[in-house]
């Protein structure tokens, strides 16, 4: 099935509506769709290189947008659309567990979600569920999805096709490994 969906992907960032399609998996990726949308913009830039910045923009406005149907989802909506969501992506003996953490680091959390390969709709779903306040959520999903999408269109742009195999293989790694280092430093400077 992920495969179908994943094909299917890619042939929509081909189609003359390609934008509009863009901005309505960027929307479902926020908050239900497994596939991530970098599938989806990497080919996008590649085509048309000067398209970089305005492809990014649409897909922060419609991820942080997604996120915000995905927070619904969690406040209103979680026992019978957020709780299936959650046990699709396998985390649900995890998820309360993760709840807890959201008193002392939900901001943090949103931040490394939406700029790492985590699945950033099971966050936007825990926030409602916990009821992390929705301005700052929403303020928050700004500068970490944007951090990501210009990321990866800065490195389109400037790099091209020579870029790609990084970003679709190692980009994940790397910014999972510089959240790691910075949430160590937030951690260090609470406790020292």
């Amino acid at each position: 099935m992920l495969r179908k969906l994943y094909d299917w992907t890619l042939e929509k960032a081909q189609s003359p509506a390609s934008e509009k399609w863009l901005g309505a998996i960027s929307f479902a990726e926020s908050s239900f769709f497994p596939i991530p949308i970098d599938i989806m913009m990497i080919p996008m830039i590649l085509a048309n290189r000067l398209k970089a910045w305005r492809l990014a923009t649409i897909t922060l406005v419609t991820s942080v947008l997604g996120g915000v149907a995905g927070y619904l989802i969690g406040a209103l909506l979680y026992e019978t659309v957020g709780k299936p969501i959650i046990e699709f992506y396998g985390y649900a003996e995890k998820f309360e567990a993760f709840q807890g953490y959201y008193a002392d680091y939900g901001i943090l959390i949103v931040l490394v979600a939406g700029f790492t390969p985590l699945p950033f709709k099971v966050v936007t779903i825990a926030s409602g569920v916990v009821g992390m306040n929705p301005l700052v959520f929403f303020l928050t999903s700004i500068p970490a999805r944007g951090a990501r999408f210009y990321l990866v269109a800065a490195l389109l742009w400037k790099f091209g096709e020579p870029i790609r195999d990084f970003i679709e293989k190692r980009l994940g790694l790397v910014t999972t490994a510089f959240m790691v280092l910075g949430i160590l430093g937030f951690v260090a400077l609470k406790f020292l």
